[in-house]
């Protein structure tokens, strides 16, 4: 497979740029690159790399049963592997699959004292709490949250460089419309990335054939896994439970309000009984969770119901694999998105917005006359983001902007198949520049 420009890339360089840099954890669901990402960058950068899969190699488990002193592990890693080296300053150690060898992060406070070697781990952490980790490492690790390819780096995999990318993001904050050569050939790719998603093997595939053969039986395939994944790592929850939920996420999507009720997921299920489903679900990248406000006004954090929620696919391509096979035929030949009610947009903003670095926020009022996707926001405003699967009104984004009473909303942002513009009130933007929006709303000129 050849390997594609992540932005993990960029990161580990500067992770090792870092004189004082600590061990470093990289966090993220199953089959999004991760391994392939850290093998590329061990390569190019070190002399030695031991390289330990706590699932492959379940032998090296045992390599912490003595203790932690870094000497101590070293000489049980020889017991079991002779032949390999440790070079201080060269050496690499990188640990995967850690989900599986909790005792390996405790290690890392060691490893980071004793200053010869650096530290690598990876894992997607479906199996253990993370809170272990935390407390065993803390203030002797650096985390990286890893996700699948953002459309950015689906730009790249096609072919297309920086400066084009740039040349996007200057209309942007111009706000001076595209073209129509342009806007039809970023509309057609992001239509691509839709039905794809950012699994790097599908994307491989997918730009090698330069068709759809073959993907939407890799799209299965991962989403059969990560069920296998569920009924291995789920621990002391409710299996079942957590089928149920994952499995249903589609239907709710399908739904015009799209929220997510324990009581439809199974006859007579109550909230209490799926306690940590979807926290167990979101830490292992598998969802993203949208959390409806309690006001729309700030601050974001704190000010949302957590038992009023909607849930999304962590990844565009697997709702679209989930979905049956006439649907996918009428979206890989139609690319005729809209007639799942906006479900497939909708899920798209939110991963694209995760993948920018929001947490996800969506309001709607008791009587349900005033609604709204989602919200950002920049320094001093909130700012209203609704999503268009087409070019119906904007009545409740009108009514955040205009009404005194919502003094934190200033503007707003409609997402959808338009082009560049700005009325005054809300900027209009193309769902395909959703990954340049937290880069406009820093920089924008007022």
């Amino acid at each position: 497979m050849e390997l594609l420009k992540r932005k993990i890339d960029d990161a580990l360089f500067q992770w090792k740029q870092n004189p004082e840099r600590l061990p470093l954890i990289v966090k993220g669901a199953r089959q999004i690159g991760k391994t392939e990402s850290i093998r590329h960058f061990a390569r190019k950068n070190y002399h030695n790399v031991i390289e330990i899969n706590f699932i492959l190699q379940k032998q090296f488990k045992s390599i912490f049963d003595n203790g932690f002193e870094v000497g101590t592990i070293l000489k049980n890693i020889s017991l079991i592997d002779p032949s390999l080296e440790f070079l201080p300053g060269e050496t690499l150690f990188f640990f995967d699959e850690i989900q599986d060898c909790v005792n390996c992060a405790t290690s890392l406070k060691s490893f980071k004292l004793d200053g010869r070697f650096d530290v690598i781990c990876s894992g997607s952490l479906m199996g253990i709490n993370y809170n272990e980790i935390e407390s065993n490492s803390v203030g002797f690790k650096e985390d990286y949250n890893m996700h699948s390819m953002d459309f950015e780096e689906f730009l790249w995999a096609k072919g297309y460089k920086e400066e084009q990318i740039q040349d996007m993001y200057q209309h942007m904050l111009q706000v001076s419309p595209f073209s129509e050569l342009e806007w039809k050939v970023f509309s057609e790719i992001f239509k691509e990335y839709m039905v794809i998603g950012g699994m790097p093997a599908i994307v491989n595939l997918f730009v090698k054939n330069k068709n759809y053969s073959g993907t939407l039986k890799m799209q299965q395939q991962i989403l059969l896994d990560y069920e296998e994944d569920i009924t291995k790592y789920a621990g002391g929850l409710d299996k079942g439970k957590i089928l149920n939920v994952y499995r249903k996420i589609p239907v709710f999507l399908g739904k015009d309000n799209k929220k997510f009720q324990i009581s439809k997921v199974a006859h007579g299920a109550r909230n209490r009984e799926y306690m940590g489903v979807i926290e167990w679900l979101d830490s292992a990248g598998m969802i993203n969770v949208c959390y409806c406000m309690a006001q729309p006004e700030l601050p974001l954090r704190g000010n949302y119901d957590p038992d009023h929620y909607k849930i999304y696919f962590r990844d565009t391509g697997l709702l679209i694999g989930s979905l049956d096979e006439e649907a996918q035929e009428d979206l890989r030949i139609n690319k005729n998105f809209n007639a799942y009610k906006g479900a497939i947009y909708e899920n798209i903003v939110a991963d694209m917005l995760v993948k920018a670095g929001y947490q996800l926020y969506f309001y709607k009022n008791d009587k349900g006359t005033l609604e709204m996707d989602f919200f950002v926001r920049d320094r001093k405003t909130l700012i209203p983001v609704e999503v268009k699967a087409n070019d119906g009104a904007t009545i409740s984004l009108n009514h955040l902007i205009a009404k005194s009473k919502y003094a934190d909303v200033a503007y707003g942002i409609k997402l959808g198949n338009k082009n560049i513009g700005f009325n005054g009130k809300f900027y209009t933007f193309p769902y395909f520049l959703t990954f340049l929006l937290k880069r406009f709303l820093r920089e924008r000129v007022v």
